[in-house]
């Protein structure tokens, strides 16, 4: 039990490091400690900070029986890279060469609570349980262990390097174990994790669905498919699947978390806050089961209920950044200086993880805005976007190209030979547009009509395309929406029964429904094709409020606008969406409904009248007192539409103007007149 573990794998070093770790490896494997030693230390001379390489001299100094040396390596580590579960293994090596058996214990523990593909932590774990009468879990852990050593070696060995943050040596290792072991569903299971770990969801499903065909009675195959799905917004699939799973096996906290997490998409949040309070009275020191709950209350309009639920979840290390996010954003919540002081702390650790320390730039960006102090919030609401896109895989050239081919495939022509296609329900009404722009605003005033239900931000128009994509060809050479041209008359009726079949869970006996999805504006052909007797409303609001608002937002993954953490992005977005609904307007005239936001706001009994006449609705009190209308709202907006209607945020932006030169010369002109000018020597940060 004291030998090594096993290497750490890197992307791609440079080549005077690589040469050099892998020297250092042959010296251990050999029994070179002094050696080995020497060199790690030199490479860490050459290379300061480097995790891989104070790893090895961690190693070789355990080695050398320099164990308070190696410790002290190790706990240096450990504050640059909290999550790197090869730290507490190596730490657990050095406490059982000591015979520190409870030290050992936990720093074993750790390691396989960060990274489970660890099998040296489980022996080590499975042996110190038994030496403490712990009989139950060292059974356990010997499983553990077990399942490991009956893997391939290559895949076994890559599941620890993706354990380890290394995707692409993860991804490199299955793929050449794939070449000759085709079939292999463990070597495919991890293959959909690593797409998973990309943001490609769409091939994580494809993959597991192929691992299930393989292996229907294979339980873990099955939960990532429920996540894969989703990840994939399909959530009364993930819901279903996960009822399986609970079937077999009801007490499975995983599968009970994320079957609420299904429910709460679905719309079902009572049902979905019974069983997160479960999950939080029998393990409080899950911070994500209360910010879940927190979510939930939020969407019900319960507001002091959800303030109280981040609260318990910012009181949890783990928790602390993201319920400060969250409390952030609810418009009557402030923090106290002692709080803000803290955040400002912990933003500026070198040990926080990049994810926590944008959740707290943002929160912190809000938090100073509310107290006037824009310079300070400005700067902060950079960095958080600069540091969220580092994660993000968004190529605008991509969507700007789909945009040209939908221009270019659904002409005017092109819709005249399709005239009375389609399937002819009226019931959808579309609302579309840019994120932050009114849209929950304008759902609240119609979903307070007694003839139309709320729904959600819908996921079917976007899952049909993706079908039709999927089916056209693979994902880097897009035929759609060159592939609308192909879809024949019965196709487009089938596809338009298919969608109101398929809505029908969101749905209760109204006549009419809302789709509030604002991405939909790109599909508007599509939608056109399939329910030509839809409604479709376009949210409008003045191009810098609206973009400078996205700016200041974190979205949820896979489910959010990856465009919005960049200035520039944005802008060039908004030109793209700005265009195409330009063209929609020209090839489907009297289609669509353009409410601009400050027209909402500042002359609201008419335009409420113009957007119930649209929808051949009579107008009713409610819709007027939308405020009072009770119902969940799951967007950032939930509190502001259970408010009057006001005029506080139609200016905010220009608190920040003399940082937002750049973005206002981007957006002069686009909607026919020029915005005002830049302030003179205006630049991008404070």
């Amino acid at each position: 039990m004291s030998g090594s573990a096993p290497r750490p794998e890197a992307g791609s070093p440079p080549a005077d490091l690589a040469s050099g770790t892998e020297r250092v490896w042959g010296q251990l494997r050999r029994g070179e400690y002094a050696a080995a030693h020497a060199e790690a230390r030199a490479l860490a001379a050459r290379h300061p900070g480097n995790r891989d390489v104070l790893f090895l001299l961690a190693v070789s100094l355990r080695h050398l029986e320099r164990f308070a040396e190696a410790l002290a390596v190790l706990q240096g580590l450990e504050r640059h890279h909290p999550a790197y579960a090869r730290v507490f293994e190596e730490r657990g090596l050095c406490h059982l060469a000591q015979q520190a058996t409870q030290p050992a214990l936990a720093a074993f523990a750790t390691a396989v609570r960060l990274n489970p593909w660890l099998p040296v932590s489980w022996n080590a774990l499975a042996a110190l349980y038994r030496q403490c009468g712990r009989m139950q879990e060292a059974e356990a852990a010997a499983r553990s262990c077990a399942i490991l050593q009956k893997l391939p070696q290559e895949i076994r060995i890559a599941y620890s390097v993706l354990g380890d943050g290394d995707i692409r040596a993860a991804e490199q290792r299955v793929r050449h174990h794939l070449l000759t072991h085709g079939d292999d569903i463990e070597g495919l299971r991890l293959l959909a994790r690593i797409a998973m770990a990309h943001g490609v969801a769409r091939d994580a499903e494809v993959l597991l669905e192929k691992v299930l065909q393989r292996a229907p009675h294979y339980p873990a195959a099955r939960y990532e498919y429920a996540l894969a799905l989703l990840r994939r917004l399909k959530h009364l699939r993930a819901r279903q699947e996960l009822e399986t799973l609970l079937a077999a096996d009801p007490e499975n906290r995983a599968y009970r978390l994320t079957h609420a997490t299904a429910c709460a998409r679905l719309g079902d949040l009572e049902q979905a806050l019974s069983a997160y309070r479960r999950l939080a009275s029998e393990t409080p020191e899950r911070p994500e089961v209360h910010l879940a709950i927190g979510h939930a209350l939020k969407s019900l309009g319960r507001t002091a209920e959800a303030v109280r639920a981040y609260r318990t979840a910012a009181a949890l290390p783990a928790g602390y950044a993201s319920a400060c996010w969250h409390l952030a954003t609810l418009s009557t919540f402030r923090f106290e200086d002692a709080e803000l002081a803290r955040m400002i702390r912990q933003e500026a650790d070198a040990g926080s993880s990049a994810v926590d320390r944008y959740h707290l730039c943002f929160a912190l960006g809000k938090a100073l805005e509310d107290r006037g102090e824009y310079a300070r919030s400005f700067q902060y609401y950079q960095r958080g976007n600069e540091l969220k896109k580092r994660e993000c895989r968004y190529r605008p050239e991509r969507i700007e190209s789909i945009a040209r081919l939908q221009r270019a495939t659904c002409t005017a022509d092109f819709f005249a030979a399709r005239r009375d296609w389609g399937y002819p329900d009226a019931a959808p009404i579309f609302i579309v547009g840019l994120p932050r722009a009114g849209s929950t605003l304008i759902e609240q005033i119609l979903a307070s009509h007694s003839a139309i239900e709320a729904t959600m931000e819908l996921p079917n128009i976007a899952q049909l395309v993706s079908d039709l994509q999927q089916r056209a060809g693979p994902h880097d050479a897009p035929r759609y929406p060159g592939v609308l041209a192909e879809l024949g008359r019965e196709d487009c009726r089938r596809l338009g029964e298919q969608y109101i079949r398929d809505t029908r869970v969101y749905r209760h006996d109204k006549p009419f429904f809302i789709d509030k999805c604002p991405s939909n504006f790109q599909d508007l052909g599509f939608i056109q094709l399939i329910l030509p007797n839809s409604r479709i409303i376009d949210a409008r609001r003045e191009p810098m409020a609206c973009c400078f608002s996205n700016f200041k937002q974190i979205f949820l993954p896979g489910a959010g606008p990856e465009f919005a953490y960049s200035l520039e992005d944005i802008a060039r977005y908004y030109r793209m969406y700005l265009e195409l609904m330009r063209h929609w307007d020209a090839v489907l005239p009297g289609k669509i409904l353009r409410i601009q936001h400050e027209e909402l706001v500042t002359d609201f009994r008419a335009t409420v009248h113009r957007l119930l006449e649209f929808c051949r609705l009579e107008p009713e009190p409610a819709c007027f007192e939308f405020h009072k209308t009770e119902r969940a709202v799951h967007t950032l907006s939930a509190e502001q539409v259970r408010q009057p209607i006001n005029r506080a945020g139609l200016d905010q932006w220009r608190h920040f103007e003399p940082w937002l030169g750049p973005l206002q010369k981007a957006l002069m002109s686009l909607q026919g007149a020029p915005l005002d000018p830049p302030a003179p020597n205006t630049r991008i940060g404070p």
